[in-house]
This record gives structure tokens, sequence and C-alpha cells, in this order.
């Protein structure tokens, strides 16, 4: 099923919005007086901060008057976006020289990638008009990114923005995903000790 997808006019970043080229600060550190930023540039990141916080944080930076900004935010969460094909065979994070565990396309009953099945992954399937690759977001790998500095990469680097029906899809399965319960791995030796 592909999706609908919407070019907007609007300069503040939207929940859905798909950007190109998003850095994310991996780490910062200061060795013997020089300071060594390592960044990872995201191909294409998917905006998954609520579309009511983001419109509150541009409507709270336009009043410049105003004094208090409890409404700013100081980031926005966004996942990445990879090429289906290249999560198929475990090489997503090949650049970064990472690999991982490859998802069978062919698995009964149906595709579990394609069809939503895992939570940890949501596929997406571009309508013709849009130049991207079926592409999948790993939930696992969400990060933050400064608001201004989103807002002013989307001037240049705007891809388009996913309809809302299809926004709240990935909004709800994000945050079932987040929520999840973590339990121990009882095979292990450090949770035999809890017993």
């Amino acid at each position: 099923m592909n999706l609908r997808v919407d070019k907007l006019e609007a300069k503040r970043i939207c929940q859905g919005d798909i950007v190109r080229d998003v850095d994310c600060v991996e780490y910062v550190i200061e060795k013997e007086g020089t300071i060594e930023v390592s960044r990872i540039v995201f191909p294409l990141v998917i905006v998954l901060t609520q579309d009511c916080d983001l419109e509150q944080d541009y409507k709270n930076h336009r009043e410049i008057e105003k004094k208090i900004k409890d409404k700013m935010l100081i980031s926005v969460l966004v996942a990445p976006l990879y090429n289906a094909e290249h999560v198929y065979q475990g090489e997503h994070l090949s650049e970064l020289n990472i690999s991982m565990e490859g998802i069978n396309k062919k698995k009964t009953p149906g595709n579990y990638l394609r069809s939503n099945d895992r939570p940890r992954y949501h596929y997406l399937e571009f309508p013709q008009t849009i130049q991207l690759v079926h592409s999948v977001i790993d939930f696992k790998h969400y990060f933050s990114t400064n608001a201004n500095y989103l807002t002013q990469l989307k001037e240049s680097n705007y891809v388009c923005t996913l309809s809302a029906l299809y926004r709240e899809d990935i909004s709800q399965r994000f945050a079932s995903f987040l929520s999840r319960i973590g339990l121990p791995d009882i095979n292990s030796k450090a949770s035999t000790h809890l017993a």
C-alpha cells in the first residue's frame, strides 16, 4: 500500500516531515585542548515529535516580545529512514562498519517487515511522485536534534510530509515500541541473582 504524502509550504517543522542529510551528533569530547565532534549524517529522517508541540514551539519563537517561553522545544525527535532492501540484507549501517541481522524477505505468512508485524520497524512505500525507494524506520535508532537546526535545514532539504493518517499510525507504533515492558533475560547470569 502506497503512502499518501503532501508537499507542504509550511516553514515550520511538522510531524511526518521527511528531511535529507540530517546530522546526529554521536559525541563531543575534549582531548588536550582540541574538541573532537563525531557525527553521523543520515540521508533521510522522519520527524516523530507531536505536531501540536512543533506548532506551539514555532508560534512561541515568533512572539519575540513574549518573555515566558514555556512552549519552546529544545530538541525534536527524528528517526532515520533506511532503504528497505538494505534492511533485508542487514546492510543499512554498513557505512558505519556495523553489520545488522538480516530479515527474511520471504517469511510467511506474508512478509513480516512489509506488513509491519515487527514492532521495531515501520515499512513505507512512497508514491511514484516522490522519488524515494521503499524505506524502513527502525524505531530503535531514533535520536533528538536541535529544533532550530532542523528548521533551517528544512528550507533546503525538505522532501515531503506524510499525511495525517499515516503519521499518526507511525506515532502510535513508535509510542508502543518505546513503552514496551522490558523483560529480563532469564538465562543470563546477572538475572539469576534476582531470584
